[in-house]
């Protein structure tokens, strides 16, 4: 038998195989290895500094120090408005997990008393914050914001951030002059926001406030602060500018002498059922505002509130709402003519028995006046007489002689929103405007151009500015400086139709016309009434069912220490109080100045 042949197999190439698998495997780590030391070469040695930079970046931030807002005070040195610290709740959205948004806003909308959705809409309109938390209530209750404080484990990225907010001292008294705060919007200016504010900032958006925010606002400071991975502050690391306090103002205003202003429109309103009243007093002198009241007004801590009311409370009367002036515009017209040589002191003019038939012009109450003198013209308030002197003085001298006295034109008073009033040229004149002007229609002015134009006969026929800040004055205390307008040079009329026009014509409105009701006991006012028609809208002609009643004068004529203003708007006739200047207006004068002139004389010099 034979035995099997044995088959010898070569177990060679399988080994090789494996071997060089190895060895490659064994070369691809080495490479991997080698590129990942590489890498971590390069990113320690030639990119180390650029990562480490970055990493810093994240952990520390630049930061603004916000300034704490300027105080304001009256010309006493009485306090109008203060800071006081209020608490906003702030929400980071990337901070808030999505499985407890529902939990956490529906705990947020009870306790701010916010609607659930307005919440979600900060949090979805904001999905990326991270390092700057919205906010989503302010002026929030301290006793809200130390609940919200100690439930923070529960309300992840929720905060409660202290911040300053303004106290208005006497809440809506001075409302008009002081004004308000509110957020940066789409409205602000854009140089006030490229100018380092951030977007919780409150800027003045109405008053002293808006006109003086630069003073009041001070100078941001800056820091670096160290955050966690959440972006919340840990420390400060540097303070690289301090924050520099708002400078303070100082105000013409004498807050005595404003409640008592403010006291007698509101009597007057009351009395006789009035929608709308302002009052202004001046200092003839200096052009100094002593007291400003425009009714209604509002409240500055909720001005937002009264933004939709139909009384339009944020109005500033006395610089926004132009209207055809009536009577008291005819001494104003009347100066131009003496000034100007159209008309003499001593001049009779027949005023056509009470219907000048060529140009449609009645007196009012249909009273028929035949001759009267200059003088009586003015304190009988004839609108034929001043027709006539219109047509006297012809178109080009009444239109220059009133541009002179600052009608169509701002008076710069430092408060926003000053309407220049219509004042046309005379090319726009026709026919008939050379005789209705003296009597003070076609022409639109605001209170404080017509005080104005009293002030400059006042004064003895100078130029003269309104103001309302009378100083700048810094964290101590101390006055800076004062403020004052630019200096006006030269007269508007000659001294000598000034005094003739306060001496004479005014004081004879008074002691012998329509202002008998603003006689005081023992001093002599003067001054002129005022009761116009209220022109409808569109040259469409006059509302006969409304009127404007009006008063201005001082005391005493010689050296006249105080100018007043006083305009009722839409007096109730129903009532059987009177609509027309001298029952309405002139009856507030007098108390007006009785009250102030009485508070002055037992007041301390100022200094």
């Amino acid at each position: 038998m034979v035995a099997p042949t044995a088959t010898l197999v070569d177990e060679r190439p399988g080994r090789e195989r494996q071997l060089i698998r190895f060895v490659v495997f064994g070369l691809v780590v080495i490479l991997g290895i080698s590129g990942l030391t590489a890498r971590m070469i390069y990113l320690q040695f030639v990119r180390g500094q650029v990562y480490q930079a970055k990493a810093e970046d994240n952990r520390t931030v630049t930061q603004a120090i916000p300034s704490t807002r300027g105080l304001i005070y009256d010309r006493k040195g009485r306090l109008l408005v203060s800071n006081e610290p209020a608490y906003a709740i702030k929400i980071r959205p990337s901070d808030l997990p999505f499985s407890q948004r529902a939990q956490v806003v529906a705990r947020l909308s009870s306790l701010l008393g916010i609607d659930q959705a307005d919440i979600n809409v900060t949090i979805y309109s904001n999905p990326g914050t991270r390092f700057d938390p919205v906010r989503i209530a302010q002026d929030v209750p301290m006793a809200t914001a130390n609940i919200i404080a100690e439930e923070r484990l529960a309300l992840p990225g929720v905060e409660v951030a202290v911040e300053s907010k303004r106290h208005y001292v006497d809440g809506p008294l001075m409302s008009q002059i002081i004004g308000y705060t509110g957020a940066i919007d789409a409205a602000t200016p854009k140089e006030l926001k490229d100018s380092g504010y951030q977007s919780d900032d409150l800027i003045g958006r109405a008053g002293v406030e808006a006109t003086y925010e630069e003073t009041l606002r001070g100078t941001y400071g800056q820091e670096t602060v160290e955050r966690d991975a959440t972006g919340r502050k840990l420390r400060v690391l540097t303070t690289d500018r301090a924050a520099q306090a708002g400078d303070s103002l100082n105000l013409t205003i004498d807050t005595r002498e404003q409640k008592l202003a403010e006291k007698a429109v509101t009597w007057a309103m009351r009395r006789a059922g009035l929608k709308r009243g302002v009052m202004i007093v001046m200092n003839p002198q200096t052009g100094e505002i002593l007291a400003m009241v425009s009714l209604p007004d509002y409240d500055p801590t909720n001005f937002s509130e009264y933004a939709a009311r139909k009384n339009d409370p944020l109005k500033n009367r006395v610089v926004a709402d132009p209207y055809e002036p009536g009577s008291i515009f005819k001494p104003i017209a009347a100066s131009v003519a003496l000034d100007a040589g159209a008309i003499d002191y001593n001049d009779v003019i027949f005023c056509e028995n009470g219907y000048f038939s060529r140009y449609k012009i009645s007196e009012y109450m249909n009273h028929v006046y035949g001759n009267l003198s200059v003088k009586m013209i003015i304190a009988k308030s004839s609108n034929i007489g001043m027709a006539k002197i219109g047509l006297k003085l012809g178109q080009k001298r009444l239109h220059d002689g009133l541009r002179l006295f600052g009608f169509g034109q701002s008076t710069g008073l430092d408060l926003p929103g000053e309407d220049a009033g219509i004042f046309r040229p005379t090319n726009k004149w026709d026919g008939w405007t050379v005789t209705r002007i003296p009597f003070g229609h076609a022409i639109s002015v605001t209170a404080i151009q017509i005080l104005r134009a009293y002030c400059i006969i006042a004064n003895g026929g100078s130029a003269v500015a309104p103001h309302i800040v009378r100083a700048v004055v810094d964290d101590q205390g101390t006055i800076r400086k004062y403020v004052y307008p630019a200096p006006l040079t030269g007269y508007i009329i000659k001294p000598e139709v000034a005094k003739w026009i306060r001496e004479e014509a005014l004081v004879a409105v008074v002691n012998e016309g329509t202002g008998d009701q603003a006689k005081l006991k023992d001093i002599q006012t003067f001054g002129k009434t005022g009761t116009a028609n209220i022109a409808i809208p569109g040259g469409r002609g006059y509302d006969t069912a409304n009127y404007i009643a009006s008063f201005v004068g001082g005391a005493p004529p010689e050296k006249p220490e105080l100018m007043v203003l006083v305009s009722i708007g839409r007096p109730n006739r129903a009532l059987g109080k009177g609509y027309s200047g001298g029952r309405v207006a002139a009856p507030v004068f007098k108390e007006i100045m009785e009250e102030i002139l009485k508070y002055r004389h037992t007041q301390q010099p100022e200094q």
